[in-house]
C-alpha cells in the first residue's frame, strides 16, 4: 500500500534537513494522492525538476511495496523554466505538492525510474 502524500512529503523533507540539505514545503497539494514535485537547486543558478514517474516504469514488487518513482524532467534550467512547467503542470492538477531542496552536488534522494 502507498503512503500519502502528506506522510511521504513530510519524511521526505525531515530526512534531507537531517542530511544538512535544506528542504522546505513550497505548495501543499492533496493530503492523500496529490502529484510530488521536487525542485532541486543545485546552488550555480541551475536547478532540476522531478516529477512522478509513469506507472508503466513501476514493477509489481514496487507498485506492492508502494514506493515512488521520480523523473528528470528539466535538468540544469533556470528558475524561470522550472515554475514556467510548475505552472503548466497547475492547469493539469491543481492539487500538487512542490518541494524545494539544495544541493551543490546535485543529490536528491529520490527513487529514478529506469530509462525506456
Amino acid at each position: 500500500m502507498r503512503t500519502t502524500s502528506d506522510f511521504w512529503v513530510s519524511a521526505y523533507i525531515r530526512y534531507r534537513n537531517d542530511q544538512g540539505k535544506p528542504t522546505v514545503l513550497m505548495k501543499r497539494g492533496a493530503m492523500e494522492a496529490g502529484a510530488i514535485f521536487i525542485r532541486l537547486d543545485r546552488l550555480d543558478g541551475c536547478y532540476d525538476l522531478y516529477a512522478p514517474a509513469s506507472q508503466l516504469a513501476y514493477s509489481d514488487q514496487q507498485i506492492a511495496q508502494g514506493e515512488r518513482l521520480f523523473s528528470a524532467i528539466l535538468q540544469q534550467v533556470d528558475v524561470f523554466e522550472v515554475m514556467d512547467r510548475i505552472e503548466s503542470e497547475q492547469k493539469f492538477d491543481s492539487d500538487l505538492w512542490l518541494i524545494e531542496t539544495e544541493c551543490s552536488q546535485a543529490s536528491h534522494d529520490l527513487q529514478i525510474a529506469p530509462l525506456f
